[in-house]
């Protein structure tokens, strides 16, 4: 019975492998960009929103995560970029989703950021990814006895962390 269960083990492993199953974050980054793209510049995005420094923020959060996963160079000079990554941001709405019992204040509100997003090759001009409507969303928890736009500034900078990551891993590994 035991030989059983481990054999049967064996040959679903060796199914997942042979049909090209993969864990997230393991792929080929050769699969997704161009073997000439080593260098990648990313321009300030533009802001649509009323959102003090928001372009800033996701600009550099997206920087900083390019950095920590050293795929690609990221270059400042659009000129001497292999590629080019552009961002226009178009929405970011924080809508209250949770309110303390008794006060009627928000506690928690669901932010959600919308943006046009394309990498595109600078020898080619050809697009190697774009989403004209890359959303992510995140619940913010407020701490007790504040509000939103007390903590905003501090809100959208982890917001922008996780946009960050959410954008890389989707250029980088194809997700």
């Amino acid at each position: 019975m035991r030989a059983a269960k481990i054999g049967a083990v064996l040959l679903a492993a060796l199914t997942l492998a042979s049909c090209g199953y993969r864990l997230r974050g393991t792929g080929n980054l050769r699969d997704v960009l161009p073997a000439h793209v080593k260098k990648i510049a990313v321009p300030l995005f533009k802001n649509l929103t009323t959102r003090f420094e928001l372009d800033k923020n996701l600009t550099n959060g997206v920087i900083d995560e390019f950095v920590t996963r050293g795929k690609v160079e990221i270059v400042t000079d659009v000129a001497a970029a292999d590629a080019v990554l552009t961002g226009e941001i178009a929405v970011f709405n924080a809508a209250p989703t949770a309110f303390t019992p008794g006060k009627g204040t928000a506690d928690r509100y669901t932010v959600t950021v919308v943006t046009k997003i394309e990498l595109k090759d600078n020898l080619s001009k050809a697009v190697i990814y774009t989403n004209p409507s890359f959303s992510y969303t995140e619940d913010y928890e407020v701490p007790q006895g504040k509000d939103f736009d007390s903590v905003q500034t501090e809100a959208i900078k982890k917001i922008a962390v996780k946009f960050a990551r959410q954008l890389v891993i989707t250029i980088l590994e194809g997700f």
